[in-house]
């Protein structure tokens, strides 16, 4: 008689999960986060990136872009914008940079904005990352820290993250995909429930005009 040998299964997890994220492998984490934000929120990840030691990028350009300012400015905005209860908008926190997310086309509006609101070239470390360009990653909310994925923040100490990889200090809503409340031109006088694009530019531009005042104030005087 002879006797049939199952196929080896697959041995289950036995490891702590959180939002569908397994504690395996690097690898295993990756693909978990790269499914949250392709699945939960419709956001494209850029093909490559999270192998090979890299951290998972997504790309900006087809559901958001991204104004990129010095952590310090950043959360001065913030702070101004919680004490006229501006509604808010997901934000991340990478290395010494906060990267405040804005509706598609926002960063091909920038130049002319900070013109129309008479900033010019006074604001060169508010940056814009539009169609092309792409951001880290931060480790969705709700999945456990991980090597390689700090866990969420808050104000963290220092106002900067001591590990350099992104963070949420806003996280986006999930479910939402393109639905999320994003800043955009269209919103001038509270159209639609979505931040204002203007004033917020308007607010990030006077706090990094403040920011390198104060570091200039800073400097030692030279002398010749």
């Amino acid at each position: 008689m002879v006797s049939t040998v199952p196929l080896p299964r697959r041995p289950l997890d036995t490891g702590d999960t959180a939002g569908g994220l397994t504690s395996n492998t690097g690898s295993d984490v990756t693909s978990d986060v790269r499914r949250w934000y392709e699945n939960e929120l419709g956001w494209a990840t850029v093909p490559g990136s999270g192998s090979r030691g890299l951290p998972l990028r997504l790309a900006a350009g087809p559901c958001f872009d991204v104004l990129d300012v010095p952590a310090e400015a950043g959360f001065a905005a913030l702070r101004h914008r919680a004490r006229t209860r501006a509604p808010g908008s997901p934000v991340a926190l990478c290395g010494d940079r906060m990267l405040l997310l804005v509706a598609a086309g926002s960063a091909d509006e920038l130049p002319g904005l900070l013109d129309w609101l008479e900033w010019g070239g006074l604001t060169p470390d508010l940056r814009a990352i539009g169609e092309g360009g792409h951001i880290e990653a931060p480790l969705p909310p709700g999945f456990p820290a991980l090597p390689g994925f700090p866990g969420p923040a808050g104000d963290l100490p220092g106002r900067t993250n001591p590990q350099g990889a992104a963070v949420w200090l806003r996280p986006p809503e999930t479910g939402c995909g393109t639905e999320i409340p994003l800043p955009t031109m269209s919103a001038l006088g509270g159209v639609g429930g979505a931040p204002d694009l203007v004033r917020l530019v308007d607010t990030l531009a006077t706090q990094c005009h403040r920011v390198r005042l104060r570091r200039a104030c800073a400097q030692p005087l030279a002398f010749s």
